[in-house]
């Protein structure tokens, strides 16, 4: 049986060819995400153990933070004394802290990258064992720092020039003393490194004297166990101490999150291709099988059993995926690299290929089992044949019809999923994201099934503009589309699942962006907005103060205050100047007035107006709630009270990021709150925004790379831009799966063709042309990819609908944006794709012989 498979195999080569290839193109995916996993895991675990390969035991201030204020760190007698403890060969002092490097023109380096600084600690050689240097040396006078050799090449610095750093206390110059390697976590992602003396980094970022942690090394016959216990016995109250290895531990689990989620998306991605690729393996098998129906008869007529010609098929699928799994493997690993290149980020160190046992038995397990499972329910059906009546003649297509069972169970699985997904959406459990999975697939399930059935009026729906586009030979490929429904049906359901998915993430994709931009944007009146760099500190109201030595600019903060309750309600105000604001924020009023602000009233959104009950005019009692020491000027209850009058109300939306609840003048804030969390700076120039408007205001505010100048496009940018790059990644994903579904249409067209092989031979002979035979074949492959993207791109906007509603609980202001472009873009790829999966095909029928044909039985 072995040799007859593989014989049969062998003939037919041509016609399993697709069927290896879907095979091969899901392994390959599968195997390349698994193997791009296992390589960042791989990798991310390498960098945390080099990191940690110096460090024996670290101890650390358990009170970072005292009763709210200042981290309290650990002093340097306590150091000193730790390093005194039997069996510690070094003890460091480290210090962590905020540190933007700007390029040679002012640009922050690194930008929506963290930018980190650490101080330098040299031991009794003059060297830090937790930094390699390739050039030059650490910084010894407070003046100098060092890079890590990314950020230097990055801003095109070397060892003697000069380097602007903006820190959460300012900006200034420094002398580049040397460039180090740094590999570990503190700079993956891209992010930048900065060495300062240990005197410059307790200054700016803790306290003169103090470290956070210290990192201590064993003397040698001395294990790290061994030294921790010591450690702690000596340890003060208030700090603890953990070994090297548990840090490594802590910190891999962090630094592998992030891969393994990735991976869980691309796998993901991976099952959507190997679910696809079903529908076309099974279409295969069902025509093949029924193209050696008569052959398969005279080996049951000749004395095989039922079960051993089946053994004979499903050794077929085996070999066949076997050798394309094979492929799929040597393919994958591959496609990791790609997958490498295309989500690195700067800074982070090329990963190893990590190929283990497991995911190769994994791809060869899916790679095998798919295409038996496929072929089981075609050569099923096709042993269910008598031998006599299988030899006297070819199976028949098999119509889809309305009363079959299988109409009836899609029906009642599309109804089900239907009901399950609107109810998921409509309600506000917990769980009905899970209801609307759940219903989805469902759904999904169901409209497979009635494909088929969509066939006949969709393809009627599309007749008069194929007859249109050619009388004879649209009339021919309608009526050869609906010839077999189940097999257009299986095609045309393997291309609606990709776009089934592609369209309800441009749904969700395009009400996300629209929600992001309307709240970034939409109020935002002002030139330009300054922001603090990413892991940055707040900023403070004395930033903007520089800003009011520039002629013809106006500006305001948004100075934030919590821990108010205005007539009982908890409430947040935000402190503007009064003067300016108009300008720089685009306030509907509705009632009242906002000049109101400079008489030390206040304005309120509708929403929060409507909540409370409250309208113009009326005097609310304040109360200051926050009574962390340091906190206000108050030092009774009373001087924590008072009261305000609303001057105006303006509508706004909740979901913006930019107009406040409550508009308070400045003043008003900082009668109560000396130091209010500013939130941003908003900036007219008079001149609108240009580069020399720019310019000014960076010099204004001591060309500090650490605070970010926005313009309107760049505030959209930083807020949404996000979005756009998922969304095109997920698509790069679903393009594999719709090349699985143009393999389908172009197998499907492909097989139909050797079916009939005498059909066209009679079309040639009544005088029809091969580019006439051709553009019968290409129709053909255009209403499968339209009925396809058609049903797909209808699923898609109801699955994104219904995610939709979901967020609408949670996300006030976000609304269902239908992205008409881009679904007809998806629609048009999807044509084109199946346009292009018809070339082959069409070819080959254009050169049927026609003798040979005429001639075949």
């Amino acid at each position: 049986m072995f040799r007859t498979a593989l014989r049969n195999v062998l003939a037919h080569k041509a016609r399993l060819l697709m069927t290896a290839f879907a095979v091969m193109l899901g392994v390959t995916f599968i195997t390349g995400s698994l193997v791009y996993g296992d390589s960042l895991n791989r990798a991310a675990t390498a960098r945390v153990s080099d990191a940690f390969r110096d460090v024996d035991v670290s101890v650390f201030a358990s009170d970072t933070r005292a009763g709210g204020g200042p981290r309290a760190g650990i002093d340097a007698a306590t150091v000193a004394e730790l390093a005194k403890v039997e069996g510690v060969r070094t003890a460091s002092g480290r210090v962590t802290g905020f540190a933007a490097v700007a390029d040679r023109d002012g640009r922050l380096l690194g930008s929506g990258a963290e930018h980190k600084a650490a101080n330098f600690a040299p031991g009794a050689d003059g060297k830090d064992p937790a930094h390699r240097f390739t050039q030059g040396s650490g910084p010894t006078r407070d003046d100098r720092i060092a890079l890590d050799e990314k950020t230097a090449a990055k801003g095109g610095y070397r060892v003697g020039d000069t380097v602007r750093v903006g820190t959460n206390e300012g900006a200034a110059g420094y002398t580049l003393s040397g460039i180090f390697r740094a590999d570990g976590p503190e700079t993956s992602g891209g992010a930048s490194l900065t060495l300062f003396t240990d005197a410059t980094a307790q200054r700016l970022f803790l306290q003169s004297g103090r470290y956070e942690d210290v990192v201590l090394t064993a003397a040698p016959g001395t294990s790290a166990q061994q030294l921790l216990g010591r450690v702690e016995a000596k340890l003060p109250q208030g700090l603890g101490a953990v070994t090297g290895a548990q840090l490594a531990r802590i910190q891999t689990r962090l630094a592998t999150g992030e891969s393994d989620t990735m991976g869980q998306i691309l796998l993901g991605f991976a099952a959507v291709a190997v679910f696809v690729a079903t529908f076309l393996i099974s279409n295969t098998f069902t025509m093949l099988v029924a193209r050696r129906t008569r052959e398969l008869a005279l080996m049951r007529a000749v004395g095989a059993s039922r079960q051993q010609v089946r053994r004979i098929l499903l050794t077929e699928t085996l070999l066949v995926g076997a050798l394309a799994s094979a492929a799929g493997i040597a393919l994958g690993t591959g496609v990791a690299v790609l997958l490498q290149n295309v989500f690195a980020t700067d800074g982070a160190p090329a990963a190893p290929l990590v190929l283990t046992p497991t995911t190769v038995l994994v791809a060869l397990l899916v790679g095998t089992a798919l295409p038996m499972v496929s072929a089981w329910l075609p050569i099923r059906r096709a042993m269910a044949i008598p031998p006599v009546a299988a030899l006297s003649a070819a199976e028949p297509a098999a119509p889809a019809r309305t009363a079959s069972p299988r109409t009836a169970l899609s029906a009642a699985l599309a109804l089900t999923g239907t009901v399950a997904v609107v109810y998921g959406a409509l309600s506000t459990a917990e769980d009905n994201r899970l209801v609307i999975g759940c219903g989805a697939a469902l759904t999904l399930a169901g409209a497979i099934g009635f494909v088929p059935l969509l066939s006949r009026p969709f393809v009627a729906l599309l007749r008069p503009l194929l007859t249109r586009l050619h009388p004879v030979y649209g009339d021919l490929a309608a009526r050869n589309t609906v010839r077999d429904p189940r097999r257009t049906g299986a095609t045309a359901a393997a291309l609606a699942i990709a776009l089934t998915l592609a369209s309800g993430l441009s749904v969700l994709g395009a009400s996300a962006a629209r929600y992001l931009d309307r709240a970034t944007t939409h109020d935002f009146a002002a030139d330009y907005l300054v922001k603090p760099a990413e892991g940055a500190a707040g900023l403070t109201p004395a930033t903007a103060a520089p800003l009011a030595k520039v002629p013809g600019l106006a500006f305001s903060p948004l100075n934030q205050s919590t821990q108010y309750r205005l007539a009982g309600a908890p409430s947040v105000l935000t402190g503007v100047d009064p003067s300016t604001i108009g300008r720089l924020l685009r306030y509907d009023v509705i009632e009242g007035s906002l000049d109101s602000l400079a008489k030390g009233r206040i304005a309120v959104a509708d929403f929060k107006a409507a909540k409370e009950g409250w309208h113009v005019g009326q005097v609310l009692p304040l109360e200051r709630t926050d009574t962390r020491q340091g906190v206000g000027t108050a030092q009774d209850a009373g001087d924590r009270r008072g009261s305000v009058t609303i001057g105006a109300i303006y509508r706004a939306d909740e979901q913006s990021k930019l107009l406040p609840s409550i508009t308070a003048p400045d003043s008003l804030v900082a009668r109560y709150d000396p130091a209010p969390h500013t939130d941003g700076i908003l900036i007219d120039t008079g001149a609108g925004a240009d580069r020399a408007a720019l310019g000014k205001v960076t010099r204004a505010l001591g060309d500090n790379p650490a605070l970010a100048v926005l313009d309107e496009a760049d505030l959209r940018a930083r807020e949404s831009g996000g979005i756009g790059q998922q969304l095109n990644v997920f698509y790069a994903m679903l393009s594999m799966a719709l090349a699985i579904a143009a393999l389908g249409i172009a197998n499907t067209l492909a097989m139909s063709v050797l079916e009939r092989r005498r059909e066209i031979g009679t079309l040639r002979a009544l005088g029809v042309d091969r580019p006439g035979v051709a553009r019968m074949i290409r129709l053909e492959a255009l209403v499968l990819g339209a009925l396809g993207a058609s049903v797909g791109t209808v699923l898609g906007v109801f699955l994104g609908w219904a995610l939709g509603r979901t967020l609408q609980e949670n996300v006030v202001g976000y609304a269902l944006v239908i992205p008409w472009g881009r679904l007809a873009l998806g629609v048009l790829v999807a044509m084109a794709g199946a346009l292009l999966a018809s070339l082959w095909p069409a070819r080959r029928a254009s050169r049927v012989d026609i003798p040979a044909a005429m001639t075949e039985q």
